[in-house]
C-alpha cells in the first residue's frame, strides 16, 4: 500500500514521503490517524504543488531540532531523590521528572523524546538521549544525589 506521509514518523520517514507500508498498518494506524493519505494521482498532484512549502517546514524543523540539540548537548542535570544506605533510590528518576529539569533550564522536550529504557532507579551520572527531531540526537549527563537533610 503506498502512503503519502502527512507528517515525519521514525520509522518511515518525513513529511511528504511516499512510502511503501503493509496494507493492515496503513488502514488500521496511519490512515485513521491523520498521519498519512492514500498516494492517488490527486494526492500526488496535491504534494507536487505543496512541495515547496514542505520542504521549507522541514529546513525549518530541522534547524529547530539542532537549535535545541546544542542547548542539551553536554549539560550536566543534577536532581536529588530519598536514597538508602547502599546508594539505590526509594523511587525512581523518570523521564518526567527529567522534563521538568529540562523545563528549568529553558529546554522544552516532551518525555516522549526522552530515551529511556527504564527509570533511574540508582545514584550517580548516567548518559541520556534526547530525540529532538528527525535524526536528531543529543546526549546529556543525568547526576542523581542523594537529598541532603537540612
Amino acid at each position: 500500500m503506498e502512503l503519502i506521509l502527512k507528517q515525519a514518523i521514525s520509522s518511515l520517514g518525513l513529511e511528504g514521503d511516499v512510502v511503501t507500508v503493509k496494507p493492515g498498518y496503513g488502514r488500521n494506524y496511519l490512515l485513521p490517524q491523520g498521519k498519512a493519505v492514500q498516494a492517488t494521482a490527486a494526492n500526488l498532484a496535491l504534494l507536487e504543488k505543496d512541495k515547496a512549502a514542505i520542504e521549507a517546514r522541514r529546513a525549518k524543523e530541522q534547524k529547530q531540532a539542532e537549535d535545541v540539540a546544542k542547548k542539551i548537548s553536554g549539560l550536566t542535570i543534577v536532581i536529588e531523590q530519598l536514597a538508602g544506605i547502599d546508594e539505590r533510590l526509594f523511587g525512581s528518576v523518570t523521564t518526567a521528572d527529567i522534563c521538568a529539569k529540562l523545563a528549568e533550564l529553558d529546554v522544552t522536550v516532551d518525555k516522549r523524546q526522552i530515551l529511556l529504557n527504564e527509570p533511574v532507579k540508582t545514584l550517580g551520572e548516567t548518559k541520556i538521549q534526547v530525540k529532538v527531531g528527525f535524526n536528531v540526537t543529543a546526549e546529556f549527563t543525568l547526576n542523581v544525589v542523594p537529598i541532603q537533610a537540612g
